[in-house]
């Protein structure tokens, strides 16, 4: 399916809120999924009075590949399956690692859009996803933690910003952890979207690729990106015209990413010069605490000038 031109941005669609008793998926788009960590993940949803069930090629492994999570086309089929069950409300992704963008163009992605909205949760790889939900669905989706994850298990404020995210979303508006400060200073409102950066500029200029953010306020993070990496991930986005018409930047973790001072230059240097606020550790991705981000709604980045605190917020609650 080819991509569908977002013009100006506005609002997508938003799924309802989780309650207890809810029927939820798991999935594996991406990489292979450690039994251990999968079964504790899934204890973890059932202690939010969640009925998991998990898709048939999750525990697969591709019978060559080892990075990937079963064949393109079981990966693809899980997700698919899993959102046109008519008793599932929510799919979560079981973690990331590298094969969304070989399956992306395998989902029915009119199949999708028929099934309506449904909560769709993930980060890293997954960012691949959340465009394609975006673009080619028209559906908001939250850039969050994933279940067979250590930052999703070890971490109380990780999962418990999650959690009021999908039962009470009106309680999770704000976010923003202490560590933010303001790398532009400035105000800025649009419509959410981004995640992991290298997968933003990967999805450039492919069939179902953004071809501009106007409208838009982007938050980014990575995970394993020297500097000088970084730095062609970004120009290669702004090269492209992909962040032509970006209203804000927010972003969140950088881990192994080499001396955060030397990440911090890559950043300034090359989101300064757009003129628009750029607020730094805001606190989500691949860091120690991973904060739900709602992708596809009305936000504003606040970057306050004189040392206040920079937050993000959501001028309407993630789930209906």
């Amino acid at each position: 399916m080819t991509r569908q031109d977002p013009g100006p941005a506005t609002p997508l669609a938003r799924p309802a809120r989780l309650r207890p008793g809810s029927r939820v998926a798991v999935v594996a788009p991406s990489g292979p999924v450690p039994a251990d960590r999968l079964e504790e993940g899934l204890a973890v949803l059932r202690d939010w009075g969640l009925d998991p069930v998990v898709g048939p090629h999750v525990r697969s492994a591709h019978p060559e590949l080892d990075y990937l999570a079963g064949t393109d086309a079981d990966r693809a089929a899980d997700l698919q399956a899993a959102w046109c069950d008519p008793s599932v409300e929510a799919v979560f992704c079981a973690r990331g690692g590298f094969g969304a963008h070989r399956m992306v163009d395998l989902v029915d992605w009119a199949a999708i859009r028929a099934a309506g909205p449904k909560v769709f949760v993930g980060y890293s790889d997954i960012t691949v996803l959340h465009e394609a939900f975006a673009l080619r669905a028209g559906f908001a989706t939250l850039h969050g933690p994933m279940v067979a994850t250590e930052t999703f298990l070890k971490d109380a404020p990780t999962r418990e910003h999650l959690r009021a995210t999908l039962f009470e979303p009106e309680s999770a508006r704000t976010l923003g952890l202490a560590s933010a400060g303001a790398l532009v200073p400035g105000r800025a409102g649009g419509i959410l979207y981004g995640g992991c950066v290298s997968l933003l500029a990967a999805d450039t200029g492919t069939p179902g690729g953004r071809s501009h953010a106007r409208g838009n306020l982007l938050v980014i993070e990575d995970t394993g990106e020297e500097p000088y990496r970084l730095d062609g991930i970004l120009t290669r986005l702004l090269r492209s015209g992909a962040l032509a018409g970006v209203t804000g930047v927010a972003c969140g973790s950088w881990q192994e990413c080499g001396p955060y001072e030397k990440i911090r230059a890559v950043l300034a240097d090359r989101l300064g010069p757009l003129g628009i606020p750029v607020v730094e550790e805001l606190g989500f991705g691949h860091g120690t605490t991973a904060l739900t981000i709602p992708l596809g709604l009305p936000a504003v980045l606040e970057a306050p000038a004189d040392g206040g605190r920079c937050t993000l917020t959501v001028e309407a609650p993630a789930l209906l």
